[in-house]
């Protein structure tokens, strides 16, 4: 088998297409969250503690001189990314929580046995009728 060949292989398997899927869903998702973080989760949280904007807060390590910028650590960015990646992961969680439980629920409805049909019923019921004529 050529090398090409077992590349096509390789990538047209239904797991690699299936991961590809999932990865641009991810950071379409990803790109989803960090809007809500920012634009609706952070706001109310920097005015109840004074105002602060997170992505804003740094510490100068070195000041600005002439045309050189000012070296800083960002700090407020990396609570800005923590934020966003415990809501990401919160809300992965309760996907795979829904899906899990929604697989449990199939599984229950499918082992349990089916109703009898109205057929069923009379037909047991007569012949609870007989049973009961025959010891009479």
């Amino acid at each position: 088998m050529s090398f090409l060949s077992e590349f096509k292989t390789f990538a047209v398997r239904g797991n690699v297409i299936d991961m590809a899927v999932g990865i641009i869903i991810g950071a379409a998702f990803g790109k989803i969250v960090s809007s809500f973080v920012d634009g609706v989760v952070m706001p109310p949280l920097g005015l109840l503690i004074g105002g602060v904007d997170f992505s804003d807060l740094a510490i100068v390590l070195k000041e600005a001189v002439g045309d050189a910028p000012a070296v800083t650590l960002n700090y407020g960015m990396f609570i800005q990314t923590v934020v966003d990646f415990v809501i990401i992961a919160f809300a992965i969680f309760l996907a795979i929580k829904a899906i899990n439980t929604l697989k449990r629920q199939e599984a229950e409805a499918s082992s349990a046995p089916p109703a009898p049909t109205k057929e069923e019923v009379l037909l047991t019921e007569i012949r609870d009728l007989l049973k009961e004529q025959n010891r009479s």
